[in-house]
């Protein structure tokens, strides 16, 4: 019994007519959205890099997003995620959100304190 895939991204909003046309879009769209990285990579713009939001640069959370998409992409239609049952997406999405969630707290608790300690401790900068 022969499985079809759902040939369409962007919720639908993109079809395509076979299986390798559809890589090819998806391939495309990761391409397109690495190139963005390494871009703004590269150009660093002074009005990302400067403004902050939750402690970060604007620049750096660009860069989160964009990585997120990837990973989605990746996940939803390399690996045939779409394809699968309600349960095993909710547990392979909500264990990767919750497991960078908990991750990114940790990196914010950790840096802020490591900057504390740096800014009033005994040890001072030395870079």
């Amino acid at each position: 019994m022969a499985h079809e895939h759902k040939l369409e991204i962007f919720r639908g909003a993109l079809k395509f007519k076979s299986n390798v046309s559809k890589i090819w879009g998806v391939f495309i769209l990761l391409s397109i959205v690495t190139i963005i990285e390494v871009v703004l990579g590269i150009l660093r713009p002074e009005a990302l890099v400067g403004n902050k939001f939750l402690a970060m640069n604007l620049l750096n959370w660009i860069f989160i997003i964009l990585t997120i998409v990837k990973a989605y992409y990746i996940t939803w239609d390399f690996m045939h995620m779409r394809d699968e049952t309600v349960g095993l997406r909710r547990a392979v999405v909500w264990t990767g959100v919750f497991l960078i969630a908990y991750i990114i707290v940790l990196i914010l608790i950790e840096g802020d304190y490591i900057y504390e300690v740096y800014k009033n401790g005994f040890i001072k900068f030395n870079f």
